[in-house]
C-alpha cells in the first residue's frame, strides 16, 4: 500500500515547545519510512508574533498563514495545502512516539478506518490529573472522539464532511468527529481511537491557569448550551495569549 501523510500543525505562538514537538515528529516519521510511505509537514503559523514560522521554516515545513487566529481556521488552511491522502494533525504542544505513527500505520492499512485518534499523557503526577486525563480518555474511547492534540483522518473524508467547523473556538473536533461517525456508519467504516501508546501533549495549561479559572469555564460552558465555545474572547484559555 502506498500512502502520503500530510501531518499538519498549528501553531500560534509556540517558538518554545515547537522545536521539540517538531523534532519529536520527525523522528516518529520514521514509522512511516519504514512502512514505504511518504510524508510532508506543514505548518500553520496563525498569526504569530515570535519566531514559530521563523523556526518551522528551519525544521523544513511547509509554512503557510492564517491571519485570523482560530484552531479550527488553523488547521483548516494547512489541511487546504496538504496533498496527501491522509492528514495527520498534531498540535504545537505534543510530542508523538514512532510507537504512536506506527499504530497509526496499521490503523490506515485497515481499510475499514477512516479516521483516529490517541488517548493523551501529560507529564504530571497527582490525583486531580490522573482523574481528568483518566476521564477524558474513557470518553474519547466510548465514543469514538479523538483530542484534538492527535487526529488522523483520511483527505477525501475529512473534504467531504467540510473539515473542522470555523464557527466554534473550542471542542471543534468534538463536532468533527460526529460527522465523522455519521460518514463512517453510512459507508460500513470505522473510527479507531489508538491506546497502546498515548500521545504525550503539554500541561502548561496546568500551571498557567488556576482550578477556579477552569471549573468557571467549564461550568460557564454547560450552563449556556456551549455557547462560550462560540467566542474567542470566552474560550479564554486557548486565546488569551498565554504560553
Amino acid at each position: 500500500m502506498n500512502c502520503k501523510i500530510s501531518i499538519v500543525v498549528p501553531a500560534f505562538n509556540e517558538e518554545r515547545l515547537l522545536p521539540g514537538s517538531l523534532k519529536a515528529m520527525s523522528d516518529a516519521s520514521a514509522a512511516f519510512t519504514e512502512a514505504g510511505w511518504s510524508t510532508e509537514l506543514i505548518v500553520c503559523d496563525n498569526n504569530s508574533t515570535d519566531r514559530t514560522a521563523e523556526i518551522a521554516t528551519a525544521a523544513g515545513a511547509r509554512v503557510v498563514f492564517e491571519p485570523i487566529n482560530q484552531i479550527s481556521r488553523a488547521r483548516n488552511a494547512g489541511a487546504a495545502a496538504a496533498s496527501g491522502e491522509w492528514l495527520l494533525f498534531v498540535d504545537a504542544d505534543s510530542y508523538p512516539t514512532r510507537e504512536l505513527f506506527t499504530d497509526v500505520v496499521a490503523a490506515i492499512s485497515d481499510s475499514r478506518c477512516v479516521a483516529g485518534g490517541s488517548t493523551v499523557r501529560v507529564g504530571l503526577r497527582g490525583i486531580q490529573y490522573d482523574a481528568a486525563i483518566g476521564w477524558w480518555n474513557r470518553v474519547s474511547r466510548a465514543l469514538k472522539w479523538a483530542a484534538g492534540s492527535f487526529i488522523f483522518c483520511e483527505t477525501a473524508a475529512f473534504r467531504e464532511v467540510g473539515g473542522f467547523t470555523e464557527k466554534l473556538f473550542a471542542a471543534e473536533e468534538i463536532n468533527l468527529f460526529r460527522r465523522l461517525k455519521r460518514f463512517a456508519r453510512s459507508r460500513g467504516r470505522s473510527i479507531v481511537i489508538l491506546h497502546r501508546h498515548p500521545l504525550l501533549t503539554s500541561h502548561r495549561k496546568a500551571h498557567l491557569y488556576t482550578l477556579r479559572e477552569m471549573l468557571r469555564f467549564w461550568i460557564r460552558t454547560v450552563a449556556t448550551g456551549g455557547r462560550t465555545l462560540r467566542s474567542s474572547r470566552e474560550s479564554f484559555p486557548w486565546y488569551d495569549g498565554r504560553r
